[in-house]
């Protein structure tokens, strides 16, 4: 193990080309987190700096049948003590046999189709100090069991070990009321709370790409209980209940249209509801023979429990347009907006990227507020409109 935690430092300060079993890689980066306006708490700040790296270690093996990999990430953060941390994204055994698969480790799983959110997307914890997107997840430790047949692929899932979600401190941004993680609160205690299982079938049928999935263990998406200190201050509490979750995904694709769907049911002891993101996207390849080509997006956004401290999105609409120049750079954007069709409290998105040379990428969010009403939930991020800027190497 030190010899590969040298190799590894060595690796990354003076990056060479290894030609033996092992494969290393990753990128080390530099982001500026600048907000437009100032806090509505004193104790934050409109300007952050944070540098950030995630190498990975990658090693086959068995003719290909075996692999092991390995990714370390670690951000140092300007300001806030809770966004500078350390997390395991990935260290996991695989074997691939010709009708299943075997994972046990810890891994990152993305399941989802649509653009504005990914409501099925269930397996890891959301890390919120990395980015407000909640794109960004946690390493789940878990065994992973994929059965591979015909009639589509069962993937079995025992998750042992639960992760708390991850919020910014006190003078961090993007954030209301401070949360109190330290007074985290669960429905069950001991084995219980650590343990979940969840399953997934997957097919493949013509044109249409089809999921079904269901979960059960501590809820990944804690409850907020607000409650006042023995000073009188408010504080927001986090609290992890049980539950199970049954999730619809597919994509059907014909032409340049693709129409996506996702969709859950979820139970507990304190509601059930339902939730959907469901719509397309058409793209124009190739305009005027220039290798462009230009997305169109339409989503909506529904969630039966409406207007709430839980979901920002219980009636709302994505309209975006994607730009994807498929030049040596890798040059893409896409801009979008999320307006409520009650409220109109709109979100305007701006997300950019673009390679240099071999081994730089330059990334841009730009994420604006506007028209939040004092009932809205979105209100408390009212001044909150910020510019991240990211330079990274990669290796």
């Amino acid at each position: 193990m030190n010899k590969i935690i040298i190799n590894l430092f060595v690796l990354v300060l003076f990056p060479v080309q290894i030609t033996y079993a092992w494969e290393f890689s990753g990128y080390v980066g530099v982001e500026n987190l600048t907000f437009t306006q100032n806090p509505i708490d004193n104790r934050q700040h409109n300007n952050y700096v944070s540098g950030v790296i995630e190498p990975e270690i990658y090693h086959e093996w068995d003719d290909g049948n075996q692999s092991f990999a390995f990714v370390p990430y670690f951000r140092y953060s300007q300001h806030d003590s809770r966004r500078t941390h350390f997390d395991i994204r990935e260290l996991t055994w695989m074997k691939v046999a010709e009708t299943w698969e075997l994972r046990v480790g810890i891994r990152k799983l993305f399941w989802g189709v649509t653009e504005s959110q990914h409501l099925i997307n269930i397996i890891n914890q959301t890390d919120l100090v990395e980015n407000t997107d909640t794109e960004d997840k946690l390493g789940q430790p878990m065994i992973n069991l994929a059965l591979i047949n015909d009639w589509g692929t069962l993937d079995l899932f025992l998750l042992t070990g639960f992760r708390e979600r991850t919020f910014p401190g006190v003078e961090g941004r993007l954030r209301a009321l401070p949360i109190d993680i330290d007074n985290a609160r669960f429905e069950k205690r001991g084995i219980e709370r650590h343990m979940a299982y969840a399953f997934r079938w997957s097919q493949i049928i013509g044109d249409l790409d089809l999921g079904f999935s269901h979960f059960y263990g501590t809820n990944r998406d804690p409850l907020f209980q607000v409650e006042s200190d023995k000073f009188g201050n408010l504080r927001v509490i986090p609290y992890y209940e049980m539950i199970n979750q049954t999730g619809l995904d597919l994509q059907l694709t014909k032409g340049g249209w693709l129409w996506k769907l996702e969709a859950i049911f979820r139970s507990s002891k304190t509601d059930n509801y339902f939730a959907s993101t469901a719509g397309f996207e058409y793209t124009f390849f190739d305009v005027y023979e220039t290798g462009l080509d230009i997305g169109i997006l339409g989503e909506y956004l529904y969630d039966s429990r409406g207007q709430n401290f839980q979901t920002l999105f219980e009636d709302d609409f994505l309209v975006a347009v994607r730009f994807a120049l498929n030049d040596v750079q890798s040059t893409e954007l896409l801009a979008g907006i999320i307006f409520d069709r009650t409220s109109s409290a709109k979100f305007y998105n701006i997300e950019a990227s673009r390679r240099f040379g071999d081994s730089f990428k330059l990334d841009l969010e730009a994420r604006f507020f506007s028209g939040i009403p004092k009932t809205d939930p979105a209100y408390l991020l009212r001044d909150d409109d910020h510019v991240r800027l990211e330079l990274s190497y990669h290796f």
